[in-house]
């Protein structure tokens, strides 16, 4: 019961609302699923599709034309085009009562996201406690290296999580507490389309993740930063020091490369104290560029936490880590887990701008070469480096599914 009066504090009133939705839809959805068997809904968040939820139904749409497979998503999206191109009958509003019968009548719910639902706040009280006893894949967002709370079992209860490392899957079921036979060793579905990477070396991606004090400012976050006035606080003046080097833009100039800086969604709220800094300086927009995309063409990445650099080690390409609040993330966001970026990480962990600076022009200058070390580090990491990740999590959907059905016979 403290877990849920402690997520009372992040219920907003259209969640309220969609619990009426969710009335309304229940039995419409007993109806609809008596004539709907074995039907699978995937989504990501609500307006995206461009994550592990949409490469997986991609393949499933292509691969296995026979499985009635759907796709959650706003039509307002920038993304709803090519979700609706594979097949625009499977496309569903996001949030709409529609969504709710699918949701509760569907056999497996998929998502790259937690939250991935017609509402999350309304659907995780069903889920944790028992009253929506549905099948869930997690995808995932990224690779998990840190002790996250969230993906608890005893907080997601989820059907099939799948993994891409050893390393990840052991610690994850060791820490997190899931059942024998839910955590599977596949590969991110993302992960084929980086298979073939397409670097075009014009351009560095500067990617900071979220910090929870800033992207959900409440009375007691205030001990970490001044959450009401962003310019003040220590993310903000650290980040602007890298961007607004002389020593940092004079080389960018030399080589005509360009920052893409792109902040987390959790942070978008912050963007416009980053624009205008530099014309060398571009900030992302995070609902029309695809983060996948940037990937793929970066020259190079800097980041703080982000899972992400996973993405970019997968394709064996140069990075850096700029942790200037080292401690406090690890107290206010994300507690450490298994993975130590200066032990086991794919680039150099700068703790100062200084070092950051002296790095990132030094891997300008080398023509943005790998440094053996790190190289090795993700070879040795990664479970595959292959494009067959769909493949792996469709199998291991079926088989399990085989085998719970098999098991009731």
């Amino acid at each position: 019961m403290r877990y849920f009066f402690k997520q009372l504090r992040f219920v907003k009133f259209k969640d309220i609302l969609a619990g009426f939705v969710f009335l309304l839809a229940l039995p419409m959805s007993w109806i609809f699923k008596i004539r709907h068997k074995n039907l699978w809904l995937v989504c990501e968040r609500t307006a995206e599709a461009r994550d592990n939820g949409y490469w997986f139904y991609k393949y499933v749409k292509e691969n296995h034309p026979e499985q009635k497979c759907f796709y959650a998503i706003k039509k307002k999206s920038p993304d709803y085009k090519k979700v609706a191109d594979i097949d625009k009958k499977s496309v569903i509003k996001f949030g709409s009562l529609k969504h709710w019968i699918y949701y509760l009548a569907a056999d497996i719910n998929i998502s790259s996201q937690k939250e991935g639902k017609p509402n999350a706040a309304v659907c995780h009280f069903l889920e944790i406690y028992g009253l929506r006893k549905n099948r869930r894949v997690f995808l995932q967002h990224g690779v998990i290296k840190d002790d996250l709370k969230w993906l608890y079992y005893n907080v997601t209860k989820v059907w099939l999580f799948v993994c891409s490392a050893k390393r990840e899957l052991e610690y994850s079921e060791k820490t997190f507490g899931y059942p024998e036979n839910v955590m599977k060793l596949t590969g991110l579905a993302r992960y084929d389309n980086l298979f073939n990477e397409e670097t075009d070396k014009k351009f560095i991606l500067v990617l900071p993740t979220s910090r929870e004090w800033l992207a959900r400012p409440i009375k007691e976050y205030k001990k970490y930063d001044d959450i009401y006035h962003f310019e003040n606080t220590e993310y903000y003046k650290a980040w602007r020091e890298f961007l607004t080097d002389s020593e940092v833009l004079n080389a960018l100039e030399e080589k005509n490369l360009k920052i893409v800086f792109f902040l987390h969604p959790n942070m978008q709220k912050y963007e416009k104290h980053f624009i205008g800094l530099s014309d060398r300086i571009v900030v992302s927009d995070n609902g029309k560029d695809d983060l996948q995309t940037l990937m793929k063409t970066a020259a190079m990445m800097i980041t703080d936490f982000s899972s992400v650099y996973f993405d970019f080690a997968y394709m064996r390409k140069p990075l850096i880590y700029y942790q200037f609040d080292l401690e406090k993330y690890h107290e206010g966001h994300y507690h450490k887990g298994y993975f130590d970026d200066e032990q086991d990480g794919f680039g150099k962990v700068c703790y100062d701008e200084g070092a950051l600076k002296k790095e990132c022009i030094n891997i300008i200058n080398s023509d943005f070469a790998v440094e053996e070390v790190y190289a090795k580090r993700a070879e040795e990491f990664f479970a595959f480096h292959d494009n067959n990740n769909c493949e792996r999590i469709y199998n291991e959907i079926i088989s399990k599914r085989n085998g719970e059905q098999n098991a009731k016979k």
